[in-house]
């Protein structure tokens, strides 16, 4: 019970990244670069403040751990540039389901097996993915939008399969997030157009710190007590939890297809993750 509360909270700051991304974008409050930049020296200092305060010293700096670092630059940069056009549900259905493809991908060349009730929660999750396509406002948005959060899905997906092998979640995201963030800030110098705001400063801050930094070292906690299928599937939620938040807070357009929709990535998560549960319960 305790792993699915932590689980379904990690869940929602992912949600809230897509909300709080796509509100300071599209409110024209920041141009995306300044966005990420600022999230990952939020969640830098966040981190490291953290980490200090549970070692009661200054944290000794170790060795990048460069693919994880990669991977976290191409999600951060990615995602930020994608929300210039994407609504906020309709980048995180193309974000998670890119996720879910190459989590499940990494996970059988790593040699997990998934039974087949987490196959058919994959594909029913994934039915309800292309459901989520039509209602939403693809026709409207750049090809290079969805590039963008493709290189970011990938990002996410390798970042979460190298966090399975983490022994100090919290020590790992911090340095993850501190030599991601010069490569960050270099693709926004490159990137050009500076634009900042007071509001705009406060969203990205707030994504970094908290629903960023915060909700990936809980995150990497979890990883390993998943493993990547069903870590892959209940990140299918994402995409509903964002949806339906982009109605409420955004103003985003929501259709009967898109309940439908949801309602079928949410039983496929339920059907991937019921065959762990009943194991616990029989032991």
């Amino acid at each position: 019970m305790r792993v699915a509360f932590l689980t379904a909270l990690t869940m929602v700051a992912f949600a809230a990244n897509s909300l709080l991304n796509r509100a300071a974008l599209a409110g024209d409050l920041i141009d995306p670069g300044s966005f990420a930049s600022l999230r990952v020296l939020a969640g830098a200092v966040m981190l490291v403040v953290l980490l200090a305060f549970r070692a009661r010293s200054v944290p000794n700096v170790p060795r990048p751990d460069v693919p994880a670092a990669l991977a976290l630059t191409a999600y951060l940069a990615g995602f930020s540039f994608a929300y210039v056009a994407l609504d906020a549900g309709l980048g995180a259905l193309v974000l998670f389901g890119g996720v879910q493809v190459t989590m499940f991908a990494g996970g059988l060349l790593g040699g997990e097996r998934p039974p087949i009730a987490r196959w058919l929660g994959m594909a029913v999750s994934l039915a309800g993915l292309a459901l989520l396509v039509r209602p939403g406002q693809a026709a409207g948005a750049p090809l290079s939008a969805f590039a963008l959060m493709a290189v970011a899905a990938v990002g996410w997906g390798v970042y979460s399969l190298i966090g399975r092998q983490t022994r100090d979640p919290l020590a790992s995201t911090t340095w993850n997030f501190v030599y991601a963030a010069p490569a960050v800030l270099a693709i926004a110098i490159l990137a050009g157009g500076t634009k900042v705001s007071g509001p705009g400063v406060a969203l990205a801050a707030l994504s970094g710190a908290v629903t960023s930094g915060l909700g990936y070292a809980l995150w990497y906690a979890l990883l390993p007590g998943l493993g990547a299928t069903r870590a892959a599937v209940a990140q299918l939620s994402v995409p509903v939890i964002a949806l339906v938040a982009g109605v409420v807070l955004l103003g985003e357009a929501i259709t009967p297809l898109a309940s439908l929709a949801s309602v079928l990535i949410l039983g496929g998560i339920a059907l991937g993750l019921a065959p762990a549960r009943a194991r616990v319960t029989g032991k």
